[in-house]
Protein backbone atom coordinates (compact mmCIF):
# COMPACT_ATOMS: atom_id res chain seq x y z
CA UNK A 1 0.00 0.00 0.00
CA UNK A 2 1.11 3.58 -0.73
CA UNK A 3 2.21 5.54 2.35
CA UNK A 4 -0.40 8.46 2.02
CA UNK A 5 1.16 11.74 4.23
CA UNK A 6 -1.83 14.71 5.13
CA UNK A 7 0.22 18.24 5.02
CA UNK A 8 -1.84 21.32 5.90
CA UNK A 9 -0.19 23.15 2.93
CA UNK A 10 1.90 22.93 -0.35
CA UNK A 11 4.91 24.61 1.63
CA UNK A 12 4.93 21.63 4.49
CA UNK A 13 5.02 19.16 1.52
CA UNK A 14 7.49 20.84 -0.26
CA UNK A 15 10.02 21.08 2.71
CA UNK A 16 9.22 17.42 3.83
CA UNK A 17 9.73 15.76 0.66
CA UNK A 18 12.52 18.28 -0.53
CA UNK A 19 14.44 16.58 3.01
CA UNK A 20 13.80 13.49 1.37
CA UNK A 21 15.77 14.52 -1.43
CA UNK A 22 18.77 16.15 0.31
CA UNK A 23 18.99 13.27 2.33
CA UNK A 24 19.66 10.96 -0.87
CA UNK A 25 22.21 13.87 -2.63
CA UNK A 26 23.98 12.98 1.51
CA UNK A 27 24.49 9.37 0.66
CA UNK A 28 24.89 9.29 -2.80
CA UNK A 29 26.31 12.63 -4.50
CA UNK A 30 25.04 11.17 -8.18
CA UNK A 31 21.80 10.26 -7.41
CA UNK A 32 19.33 10.49 -9.66
CA UNK A 33 16.01 12.39 -9.37
CA UNK A 34 12.61 12.39 -12.01
CA UNK A 35 11.56 15.42 -12.48
CA UNK A 36 8.30 16.46 -12.86
CA UNK A 37 7.02 19.97 -14.27
CA UNK A 38 3.56 21.75 -13.86
CA UNK A 39 2.67 23.84 -10.74
CA UNK A 40 2.89 20.69 -8.86
CA UNK A 41 6.21 20.13 -7.88
CA UNK A 42 7.33 23.91 -7.71
CA UNK A 43 6.96 24.00 -3.93
CA UNK A 44 9.57 21.35 -3.79
CA UNK A 45 12.19 22.67 -5.38
CA UNK A 46 11.13 25.94 -3.81
CA UNK A 47 11.91 24.05 -0.41
CA UNK A 48 15.11 22.39 -1.70
CA UNK A 49 16.48 25.57 -3.00
CA UNK A 50 16.09 27.13 -0.14
CA UNK A 51 17.90 24.49 2.14
CA UNK A 52 21.00 24.24 0.13
CA UNK A 53 21.29 28.81 0.00
CA UNK A 54 21.30 28.00 3.77
CA UNK A 55 23.10 24.90 3.74
CA UNK A 56 25.06 24.59 1.01
CA UNK A 57 26.14 20.77 -0.83
CA UNK A 58 27.99 20.01 -3.84
CA UNK A 59 25.13 18.61 -6.03
CA UNK A 60 27.41 19.11 -9.31
CA UNK A 61 26.86 15.21 -9.74
CA UNK A 62 23.36 14.97 -9.42
CA UNK A 63 21.53 13.87 -12.43
CA UNK A 64 17.99 14.36 -13.55
CA UNK A 65 15.46 12.89 -16.19
CA UNK A 66 12.03 14.92 -16.81
CA UNK A 67 8.90 12.81 -17.42
CA UNK A 68 7.82 14.74 -20.47
CA UNK A 69 8.30 17.04 -23.56
CA UNK A 70 6.10 18.86 -25.95
CA UNK A 71 6.23 17.73 -29.33
CA UNK A 72 7.53 20.28 -32.01
CA UNK A 73 7.79 23.54 -29.47
CA UNK A 74 11.50 25.13 -31.52
CA UNK A 75 14.63 25.72 -29.21
CA UNK A 76 14.39 27.98 -26.37
CA UNK A 77 10.07 28.33 -26.60
CA UNK A 78 9.22 29.35 -22.73
CA UNK A 79 6.85 26.07 -22.26
CA UNK A 80 9.32 23.70 -23.78
CA UNK A 81 9.65 21.52 -20.89
CA UNK A 82 13.49 21.63 -20.99
CA UNK A 83 13.39 25.59 -20.84
CA UNK A 84 10.72 24.70 -17.62
CA UNK A 85 13.36 22.42 -16.25
CA UNK A 86 16.23 24.36 -16.52
CA UNK A 87 14.37 27.74 -14.96
CA UNK A 88 12.64 26.13 -12.12
CA UNK A 89 15.01 23.71 -11.28
CA UNK A 90 18.81 23.73 -12.28
CA UNK A 91 19.25 27.21 -12.16
CA UNK A 92 17.42 27.37 -8.40
CA UNK A 93 19.96 24.34 -7.19
CA UNK A 94 23.11 24.47 -8.86
CA UNK A 95 22.67 21.66 -11.22
CA UNK A 96 25.16 21.30 -13.78
CA UNK A 97 22.89 21.23 -16.68
CA UNK A 98 24.62 18.90 -18.98
CA UNK A 99 23.60 16.21 -16.77
CA UNK A 100 19.83 16.84 -16.57
CA UNK A 101 17.76 14.98 -19.57
CA UNK A 102 14.84 16.15 -20.90
CA UNK A 103 12.83 13.73 -23.89
CA UNK A 104 13.88 14.60 -27.36
CA UNK A 105 10.81 16.26 -28.51
CA UNK A 106 12.30 17.19 -31.85
CA UNK A 107 10.06 15.77 -35.51
CA UNK A 108 12.89 14.59 -37.34
CA UNK A 109 14.15 12.24 -34.46
CA UNK A 110 10.71 11.19 -32.94
CA UNK A 111 11.14 7.44 -34.41
CA UNK A 112 14.12 7.09 -31.85
CA UNK A 113 13.71 9.43 -29.11
CA UNK A 114 12.19 7.36 -26.76
CA UNK A 115 13.97 4.11 -27.49
CA UNK A 116 17.20 6.74 -26.81
CA UNK A 117 15.46 7.78 -23.68
CA UNK A 118 14.91 5.02 -22.07
CA UNK A 119 18.87 3.52 -22.94
CA UNK A 120 20.09 6.81 -21.48
CA UNK A 121 18.26 6.35 -18.20
CA UNK A 122 19.34 2.11 -17.82
CA UNK A 123 22.97 4.00 -18.30
CA UNK A 124 22.18 6.51 -15.20
CA UNK A 125 21.35 3.39 -13.18
CA UNK A 126 17.95 4.13 -13.01
CA UNK A 127 15.49 6.50 -11.35
CA UNK A 128 16.11 6.94 -7.28
CA UNK A 129 13.14 9.15 -6.71
CA UNK A 130 10.66 9.92 -9.49
CA UNK A 131 8.30 13.43 -8.30
CA UNK A 132 4.81 12.64 -9.75
CA UNK A 133 2.11 14.76 -9.77
CA UNK A 134 -1.57 13.63 -11.33
CA UNK A 135 -3.84 15.09 -13.89
CA UNK A 136 -7.68 15.39 -14.00
CA UNK A 137 -7.81 12.30 -15.76
CA UNK A 138 -5.55 10.36 -13.55
CA UNK A 139 -2.63 11.01 -16.01
CA UNK A 140 0.58 10.28 -14.86
CA UNK A 141 3.42 12.19 -16.95
CA UNK A 142 1.22 12.36 -20.37
CA UNK A 143 0.08 8.85 -20.13
CA UNK A 144 -3.68 9.50 -20.82
CA UNK A 145 -6.31 6.99 -19.77
CA UNK A 146 -5.44 3.73 -21.54
CA UNK A 147 -2.44 3.77 -21.59
CA UNK A 148 -0.01 0.33 -20.81
CA UNK A 149 0.95 -0.28 -17.45
CA UNK A 150 3.64 -1.61 -19.83
CA UNK A 151 4.74 1.14 -22.06
CA UNK A 152 7.97 2.68 -22.11
CA UNK A 153 8.72 6.38 -23.34
CA UNK A 154 7.15 7.16 -26.31
CA UNK A 155 5.18 9.68 -28.48
CA UNK A 156 1.23 10.34 -27.36
CA UNK A 157 -1.51 12.12 -28.31
CA UNK A 158 -2.63 14.61 -25.44
CA UNK A 159 -6.42 14.50 -24.41
CA UNK A 160 -8.30 17.54 -25.25
CA UNK A 161 -9.25 17.44 -21.06
CA UNK A 162 -4.75 17.55 -20.66
CA UNK A 163 -4.75 20.27 -23.49
CA UNK A 164 -7.40 22.75 -21.85
CA UNK A 165 -5.67 22.48 -18.63
CA UNK A 166 -2.04 23.22 -20.08
CA UNK A 167 -4.02 25.98 -22.28
CA UNK A 168 -3.20 28.81 -19.25
CA UNK A 169 0.83 28.63 -19.49
CA UNK A 170 0.47 29.07 -23.50
CA UNK A 171 -0.86 32.38 -25.37
CA UNK A 172 -4.05 30.49 -26.45
CA UNK A 173 -5.12 27.33 -26.27
CA UNK A 174 -4.61 26.98 -30.20
CA UNK A 175 -0.92 26.60 -29.23
CA UNK A 176 -1.11 23.92 -26.82
CA UNK A 177 0.77 20.90 -29.10
CA UNK A 178 -1.21 18.06 -29.38
CA UNK A 179 1.67 15.87 -29.30
CA UNK A 180 4.14 14.77 -26.72
CA UNK A 181 7.00 12.24 -25.84
CA UNK A 182 6.26 11.01 -22.05
CA UNK A 183 7.98 8.40 -20.27
CA UNK A 184 5.50 5.29 -20.01
CA UNK A 185 4.09 4.02 -17.22
CA UNK A 186 6.45 1.27 -17.18
CA UNK A 187 9.20 3.56 -17.37
CA UNK A 188 7.90 5.25 -14.31
CA UNK A 189 7.41 2.05 -12.16
CA UNK A 190 11.03 1.30 -12.68
CA UNK A 191 12.17 3.99 -9.85
CA UNK A 192 13.08 3.08 -6.91
CA UNK A 193 11.17 5.39 -4.99
CA UNK A 194 7.65 7.19 -6.61
CA UNK A 195 6.69 10.89 -4.69
CA UNK A 196 3.45 11.65 -6.24
CA UNK A 197 2.01 15.14 -4.61
CA UNK A 198 -1.61 16.59 -5.16
CA UNK A 199 -2.95 20.12 -4.17
CA UNK A 200 -6.55 21.25 -4.61
CA UNK A 201 -10.14 19.78 -4.16
CA UNK A 202 -9.69 19.17 -8.08
CA UNK A 203 -7.29 16.35 -7.55
CA UNK A 204 -9.19 14.43 -5.13
CA UNK A 205 -11.41 12.24 -7.61
CA UNK A 206 -8.49 11.30 -9.51
CA UNK A 207 -6.54 10.92 -6.14
CA UNK A 208 -8.82 8.45 -4.49
CA UNK A 209 -9.00 6.88 -7.75
CA UNK A 210 -5.37 6.23 -7.69
CA UNK A 211 -5.41 5.23 -4.21
CA UNK A 212 -8.29 3.15 -3.41
CA UNK A 213 -9.34 2.43 -7.12
CA UNK A 214 -9.46 -0.49 -8.83
CA UNK A 215 -6.18 -1.00 -10.79
CA UNK A 216 -7.25 -0.30 -14.32
CA UNK A 217 -5.71 1.57 -17.56
CA UNK A 218 -8.97 3.80 -17.36
CA UNK A 219 -6.63 5.32 -14.19
CA UNK A 220 -3.60 5.45 -15.17
CA UNK A 221 -2.57 7.01 -11.36
CA UNK A 222 -3.70 3.11 -10.31
CA UNK A 223 -0.48 2.20 -11.35
CA UNK A 224 0.74 3.35 -7.80
CA UNK A 225 -0.46 0.53 -6.36
CA UNK A 226 1.76 -2.33 -8.48
CA UNK A 227 4.81 -0.20 -6.88
CA UNK A 228 6.68 -1.30 -3.41
CA UNK A 229 7.70 2.17 -2.48
CA UNK A 230 5.07 4.93 -3.16
CA UNK A 231 4.49 8.23 -0.87
CA UNK A 232 1.77 10.22 -1.63
CA UNK A 233 1.51 13.49 -0.22
CA UNK A 234 -1.41 15.73 -0.52
CA UNK A 235 -3.50 18.67 1.02
CA UNK A 236 -6.38 18.20 2.65
CA UNK A 237 -8.71 19.46 -0.16
CA UNK A 238 -6.46 16.88 -2.46
CA UNK A 239 -7.16 13.76 0.43
CA UNK A 240 -10.40 14.69 0.82
CA UNK A 241 -12.40 11.56 -1.22
CA UNK A 242 -10.62 9.06 0.68
CA UNK A 243 -12.29 6.52 1.81
CA UNK A 244 -9.67 5.69 4.76
CA UNK A 245 -8.36 8.99 5.29
CA UNK A 246 -8.50 8.42 9.11
CA UNK A 247 -6.61 5.50 8.96
CA UNK A 248 -4.09 7.28 6.63
CA UNK A 249 -3.47 9.61 9.48
CA UNK A 250 -3.36 7.51 12.26
CA UNK A 251 -0.45 5.67 10.28
CA UNK A 252 1.44 8.86 9.88
CA UNK A 253 1.09 10.04 13.34
CA UNK A 254 2.46 6.61 15.04
CA UNK A 255 5.35 6.64 12.07
CA UNK A 256 8.82 6.35 14.11
CA UNK A 257 10.48 9.69 12.84
CA UNK A 258 13.75 8.05 11.91
CA UNK A 259 11.79 6.44 8.58
CA UNK A 260 11.06 9.46 7.23
CA UNK A 261 9.61 8.69 3.86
Amino acid sequence: MAEIVVVESKQAAGELVALKIRGLIESRADTVLGLATGSTPLPVYAALAQSLRKNPMDVSRVRGFALDEYVGLPEGHPESYRTVITRDVVRPLGLTPTLICVPNGEIETLEHAGADYERAIEAAGGIDLQILGIGRTGHLGFNEPGSSFASLTRVKTLAPKSRADNARFFASPDEVPRHCITQGLGTIRRARHLVLLAFGAEKAAAIAAAVEGPVTASQPGSAIQLHEHVTVVLDPPAAAALANLDYYRYIWANKPAWQGI
